[in-house]
């Protein structure tokens, strides 16, 4: 068995490509975009701070397990009202907090509505449950949910839900759409 010579090969390709032409194309060359990288410090200290600005100081109001959550910022039209209070906007996303601590919850809120915005989502239902599971069967997490939203200027609007949907145990959510 005989070795080839470096130079072999070469003139073996040259002689497979006799007559071969390059093609011709104008299409561009097409390079990924660029992902710009995750701040993720950063995104972890603005939700930091957005946990922070929910006082749970504010909540003087008891809500009772039946009262009916509602809530709009001025400005709101009267038809977008009305549409969130009959449950006609599109749920395109829910949020349970059954079971979880006052503390457990108000974290899942916060990063639960960054990751509405961040999907510029428009309505969202958080179930909070109606407190049956409570001590004193009363509903913690409803008042302090009606109190962490108002606080909130990303939030338009919310009310409790349609029966089919939770009833008072739960509440449509109106995001206002972020820049």
């Amino acid at each position: 068995m005989s070795q080839r010579e470096p130079d072999d090969d070469l003139v073996l390709f040259r002689r497979a490509m006799a007559g071969v032409r390059p093609l011709r194309h104008d299409k561009p060359l097409i390079v990924p975009p660029q992902v710009d990288p995750m701040p993720r410090q950063t995104r972890m200290d603005d939700q930091q701070v957005l946990r922070d600005m929910m006082s749970d100081l504010s909540d003087s109001l008891e809500v009772e397990t039946g009262d009916e959550l509602a809530f709009q910022r001025p400005g709101l039209s009267h038809n977008s009202w009305r549409r969130l209070r009959r449950g006609q906007f599109v749920t395109e996303s829910v949020l349970d907090l059954h079971g979880m601590t006052v503390l457990v919850a108000k974290t899942a809120l916060v990063d639960f509505l960054h990751m509405c915005h961040m999907r510029q989502l428009r309505c969202a239902r958080i179930i909070h449950g109606k407190g049956h599971g409570s001590k004193g069967k009363q509903p913690i997490l409803k008042g302090k949910l009606n109190s962490w939203l108002q606080q909130r200027n990303d939030i338009l609007a919310f009310c409790s839900s349609r029966p089919a949907d939770g009833g008072t145990g739960a509440v449509y959510v109106l995001l206002r759409r972020l820049p």
